[in-house]
């Protein structure tokens, strides 16, 4: 069979090059369950004759929701695909209202939902969605419809007469961008987007034929979705779980001694945290040489050679220590791949340096999602940039030194994962996609440049999103993202916002690493009955003083931290009381959402409020 071209060929093009005995797998009632390539594609086509006697048409929306990664997503996703219809995936973490918004606008036809309250979320407006014919459940729960009651025996002939009529150009599925400001886009993907980017990445990661992936990013966000493709035509076996079962002893990074992952920056500050307080409740000979081995990460670098005693120091730190931390992600890790957020170079330094390979991807839901990766050898990663651009994807710098730099500016890329548009939003469309010497461009939002290389080649560092850009009130452009990346690779900074629109100095706002600060408050004797008493203590402030005060020599003098307030409550991407989210599902700041609620905090930095500044 040729390289798939569509996304149900690649479930066919695993069967007929590298079929595999467990290629899905997770936990079921405690017990791993695996399907065969010939399972999962025999459950697909239950699934595509089941739709087409519900009446699913080509061109029909069916949505899915599920909160922990399982094999049903995808044996529903090959499904749907396969008799041309739709698939709109969203998050589990969504609001009642993002859903009829999104199943109105989208016109889903059928829902499939997973375990927990899904069901009820989505039932809650279903009677103002017109088009919502039914909603079925992944899990069996009394007096709601199962998804395999849809499974039917007959009409393969049908299906196979839907595949073949399938183009690549088809639109494959409808994706809503999370979106950090008003209401979500439906970002629509054609085969061919996904297809192409799954192709050119499946080369990137060191694996084989039979390694091990584990998968525990949401599936409805394309970065974990095109991995699975990828993961598919290379022969892996993936096993599906969630972020709350990897951890510990008895967790599922353990327990399946992955070869690969994909994850994001978070999670490996998180780890980093752990093993940092591990570091610090040791005590004599092995504190000492667990910080010492730390220490040596620092001057770590892709491809830079020790000799004589630096190599011997490398060596005993490996055996001693980095070795117990690669056990702790299973053992058996070849790479790992981060995205869907800035990975902070210090976090990148410090698992290289222990010898986890981690690279950072780069891309957009509007392309597929990979436009740069850093390649797992020496010659195609440095630090702190995110490699050169993924083969058949040209990625270009629309400059506008004026506002950022020399040779910075808007990135912008070419190729054939750009999206086919926005839906039903042919002006939003219009506004990211441009021809250009005879090729169709899309403009990321994103402030970067091209840096030189090894042999040539041209890496992307990425400084800000142009939409995020501040301007003081002296007329200076500050980019936030890099102060904020750079303060939280410091363990006690849970999570920050740099604010300063339209004002004489930039200032933060600073939630605090609630576990870090208690065990420091804990060493110093200051009492911690609460996160919001203790932000209030003269030691604790003074603490977060000299953190800003070591970090500002770093930025220029504009873009210092003059002012900070301490936050107690952590911003998140769902709230049980209704209330908008601070954060996106991707965990991106809702920067809008967060002046806003903290519009008193911030008028108190500068010490009047917005009308008063207007007066003055």
């Amino acid at each position: 069979m040729q390289q798939p071209t569509r996304l149900f060929d690649f479930l066919h093009y695993q069967k007929e090059n590298c079929p595999q005995e467990k290629a899905f797998g997770h936990k079921y009632k405690g017990e791993w369950v695996h399907f065969s390539t010939d399972e999962a594609i025999e459950i697909a086509n239950k699934v595509s004759r089941g739709l087409i006697k519900m009446g699913v048409k080509a061109g029909d929306k069916v949505g899915l929701v599920i909160y922990q990664n399982r094999p049903e997503w995808v044996f529903m996703d090959m499904g749907i695909s396969q008799i041309g219809a739709i698939n709109v995936p969203m998050y589990p973490t969504i609001s009642s209202s993002d859903y009829n918004y999104i199943l109105n606008d989208a016109e889903v036809s059928y829902c499939f939902v997973g375990r927990d309250d899904l069901y009820d979320k989505v039932a809650a407006v279903k009677d103002q969605v017109p088009s919502l014919k039914e909603i079925y459940t992944f899990d069996e729960q009394e007096g709601r419809k199962f998804w395999k009651e849809i499974f039917s025996d007959e009409g393969q002939e049908e299906v196979e007469q839907r595949m073949a009529a399938v183009k690549e150009e088809d639109l494959a599925t409808l994706i809503y961008t999370s979106g950090t400001t008003g209401l979500p886009k439906g970002v629509m993907l054609s085969h061919k987007n996904i297809a192409s980017n799954a192709l050119s990445v499946k080369e990137i990661p060191p694996l084989a034929e039979g390694k091990r992936i584990l998968s525990f990013l949401p599936l409805c966000h394309i970065f974990e979705r095109t991995c699975t493709y990828f993961s598919i035509v290379l022969g892996l076996n993936i096993t599906y779980t969630s972020t709350d079962n990897l951890g510990g002893e008895d967790g599922d990074i353990r327990a399946v001694r992955p070869h690969f992952f994909t994850t994001v920056p978070r999670l490996l500050e998180k780890v980093y945290e752990k093993i940092y307080n591990k570091g610090l409740e040791l005590g004599g000979i092995k504190r000492g040489l667990f910080f010492w081995a730390l220490r040596l990460t620092e001057d770590y670098e892709i491809g830079k050679e020790y000799t004589g005693l630096a190599k011997i120091k490398r060596n005993i730190a490996d055996k001693l220590i980095f070795s117990k931390w690669r056990e702790a992600l299973g053992g058996e890790v070849l790479g790992i791949l981060s995205g869907a957020a800035p990975l902070p170079a210090k976090i990148a330094q410090v698992f290289n340096a222990a010898g986890i390979m981690v690279r950072e991807g780069y891309g957009l839901t509007e392309t597929s999602p990979g436009l740069t990766i850093g390649l797992f050898n020496e010659q195609g990663a440095r630090l702190g940039s995110i490699g050169p651009a993924i083969r058949g994807v040209e990625v270009a710098i629309d400059e506008d030194p004026q506002n950022y730099g020399a040779g910075e500016g808007e990135v912008i890329a070419t190729g054939p994962n750009i999206m086919m548009g926005y839906y039903n939003r042919e002006d939003a469309t219009n506004e990211v996609i441009f021809e250009k010497d005879g090729k169709r461009w899309f403009r990321t939002g994103d402030i970067g440049k091209l840096v030189d290389g090894p042999n040539g080649q041209k890496f992307l560092k990425i400084t800000d999103r142009k939409k995020e850009l501040l301007k003081t009130s002296g007329g200076k452009y500050v980019a936030p993202a890099p102060i904020e990346s750079k303060f939280k690779e410091d363990f006690n900074v849970e999570q920050m916002m740099v604010v300063g629109e339209g004002k004489k100095f930039v200032s933060a706002l600073i939630v605090p690493n609630e576990e870090a600060l208690h065990a420091w408050c804990n060493h110093k004797h200051v009492p911690f009955n609460s996160l919001e008493e203790a932000i209030k203590h003269p030691k604790v402030i003074d603490k977060y003083q000299r953190i800003v005060d070591g970090l500002n020599p770093q930025f220029s003098k504009i873009e210092q931290v003059k002012k900070f307030v301490l936050i107690s409550e952590q911003w998140e991407a769902e709230k049980a009381d209704g209330s908008e989210a601070e954060l996106t599902p991707t965990m991106k700041m809702k920067r809008r959402v967060i002046r806003k609620k903290y519009k008193d905090v911030i008028d108190g930095i500068y010490g009047v409020t917005e009308e008063q500044e207007q007066q003055a």
